[in-house]
């Protein structure tokens, strides 16, 4: 908006005229600048759920939850389940770093390679390789190369729950 203004008019104009010329041309100024704003932000492109606009809708909430939950279940060694698996006499049940496990039936013993033993999250301990695993304790693995057996003299299977990737030697 290109404005022209004769000097010698507003020389002339009185003060009242003079100060409401001036404020009609700050008013036209002051619009002219939000109008050019508003139609710049009008054109520039958001991504829904972004930083510029954090406002989603529901169905896009709801895809995002259902992505996550196929990526938790897909992933390796047993995702979130838990899985019933029956350790033979003799044999031991290696789980994999971050695994779970919970003895239901038999007497089971902490097998480690290292002196580090398991993390039972039940009574809140370490136990030391060649100690006693309680029955229906959630043990925590977590590196690798530690797992459980049957107590020496045993002569039942161990029957456990396993959450995440195991093998059994």
């Amino acid at each position: 908006m290109i404005v022209f203004v004769n000097l010698g008019e507003i020389m002339e104009m009185d003060k009242k005229k003079l100060a409401g010329w001036l404020s009609g041309a700050m008013l036209a100024l002051l619009a002219g600048v939000m109008i050019l704003n508003s139609a710049a932000g009008a054109n520039s492109s958001k991504i829904p759920g972004s930083a510029d606009d954090p406002v989603v809708t529901k169905s896009y909430v709801d895809q995002l939850v259902a992505e996550l939950r196929m990526s938790i279940g897909s992933g390796g060694g047993g995702g979130s389940k838990l899985e019933v698996v029956t350790v033979p006499v003799g044999k031991t049940i290696y789980v994999q770093a971050g695994g779970e496990l919970i003895v239901r039936t038999g007497k089971a013993v902490a097998v480690s390679s290292d002196a580090n033993g398991l993390s039972d999250m039940t009574d809140g301990l370490d136990i030391p390789p060649g100690k006693p695993v309680g029955n229906n304790h959630l043990i925590l693995f977590p590196r690798d190369g530690r797992g459980v057996k049957a107590a020496e003299g045993s002569k039942t299977d161990l029957i456990v729950l396993v959450r995440g990737g195991y093998e059994i030697k």
